[in-house]
């Protein structure tokens, strides 16, 4: 049996991040600010699935890292991996300006936050949770 309380409180903080990121990339915001909003979601996300799974947490930001602990209990195809790796690529240590910092386009960012919105029903389905029930909550907080 899983630890669904402790799935819950990870899947909560994902769709805030989830939020945050919509709500920015609606008005126009930085691309690379979105993306950060964007890899915490979707890290949370795959955390919630480790907790519910009674495994212990990685401690990396790595999503490919964290969908392999995972693969058994979610599975995604080859597109979402490579999804996977450009999110992790915005929080990396050097996303600051460097010789290999890239800023997102607002296509790719796009992209993410449609992967994330499946993402998020497809670990519901898995924890047997209601969406809607978690999205009226974060709205009920805002007042």
């Amino acid at each position: 049996m899983g630890n669904i309380t402790y799935a819950k409180e990870w899947l909560y903080f994902s769709f805030k991040n989830f939020n945050t990121a919509k709500f920015l990339f609606d008005a126009h915001h930085y691309e690379d600010i979105v993306g950060v909003e964007l890899q915490q979601s979707i890290e949370k996300l795959l955390k919630a699935v480790v907790v519910n799974d009674n495994q212990k947490i990685p401690k990396t930001h790595d999503l490919i890292k964290l969908y392999y602990v995972i693969e058994g209990a979610l599975s995604l195809e080859d597109e979402s991996l490579v999804l996977l790796r450009i999110a992790t690529d915005y929080y990396k240590d050097d996303r600051y300006p460097n010789p290999n910092y890239r800023l997102p386009s607002r296509n790719e960012i796009e992209q993410l936050l449609e992967f994330t919105e499946n993402l998020i029903d497809k670990v519901c389905k898995i924890l047997k949770i209601d969406s809607k029930e978690l999205f009226a909550k974060i709205e009920n907080e805002k007042g």
